[in-house]
């Protein structure tokens, strides 16, 4: 490992016992499969985050998907999971996530809008929906012409804002909120009051994640956090303002579980 990110691990190492360490999955834990339902994480990288949460204060995974969802592929019920983006909160030993209370009233707005789609459409641009409650995903890697279904995509997206939806893009995925505050980086400070800490890791490969890294220099700048690190998961599909906004960078899954091992040693 770098000197470099070695001297940033060092105060979160330093005491376990007051450091929280948080991570993305898709793409940072799991890599990346073009049907989404195939992501798993490797053996190797869940003994790690057991390990991890032997020793830490506090360990959870931050997803787009659903909570149980997310659990299921990382495969470690030690862990909290924030799923949907922070939507969710599934605690370790836990049967049912808890709905965050700011969706009250919402949670069918983004379902609604794209049961309204033209469905035959979807199908012949390459499109598949994924049902993750509140929030649906359009995807389209893997599509025949993903250019062509991109494009449609971007259409649609255009058409949820018109009708008061956000949407969000990520790699080859389009997804459809309910407009509600809430992001990886609100989900981040909703999540560290669950322990004592007083440093805190997160590491993550997409857009969404840089959210994540600006909430924890945020809780720095204010004094509620004495020190962080953001590592960015990089890749061929790493969107260029995620390593922009981390700490440090490391090429791929396989690098990110090393950094989760020196975290653990």
């Amino acid at each position: 490992m770098e000197a470099g990110l070695d001297e940033l691990l060092a105060p979160i190492r330093e005491r376990p016992d007051r450091a929280a360490v948080l991570t993305d999955v898709d793409g940072t834990l799991a890599p990346i499969t073009e049907r989404p339902d195939d992501a798993r994480v490797p053996p190797e990288t869940q003994e790690v985050l057991r390990e991890l949460a032997r020793r830490y204060a506090l360990v959870g995974c931050l997803s787009g998907r659903r909570a149980l969802d997310a659990r299921a592929i990382v495969g470690v019920g030690e862990l909290a999971y924030s799923g949907n983006h922070g939507f969710e909160l599934l605690l370790p030993g836990e049967a049912e996530p808890h709905p965050d209370p700011s969706l009250d009233g919402h949670d069918a707005d983004a379902p609604r809008f794209v049961a309204a789609l033209d469905r035959g459409s979807l199908d012949r641009a390459g499109i598949r929906t994924e049902d993750k409650g509140a929030i649906v995903a359009l995807h389209w890697r893997g599509a025949a012409n993903e250019g062509a279904a991109e494009s449609l995509a971007h259409e649609i997206a255009a058409e949820a804002e018109w009708q008061g939806l956000v949407t969000h893009r990520g790699r080859k995925v389009l997804e459809i909120r309910p407009n509600v505050a809430i992001n990886k980086g609100i989900a981040v400070a909703a999540l560290l009051p669950a322990r004592p800490v007083s440093t805190a890791f997160y590491g993550g490969d997409d857009r969404t994640d840089v959210d994540a890294f600006a909430a924890l220099r945020t809780l720095r700048k204010d004094g509620k956090l004495e020190a962080i690190a953001c590592i960015a998961v990089d890749s061929d599909e790493t969107p260029p303002e995620v390593p922009a906004a981390a700490d440090a960078s490391v090429p791929g899954t396989r690098g990110y579980v090393d950094v989760l091992r020196a975290l653990a040693a």
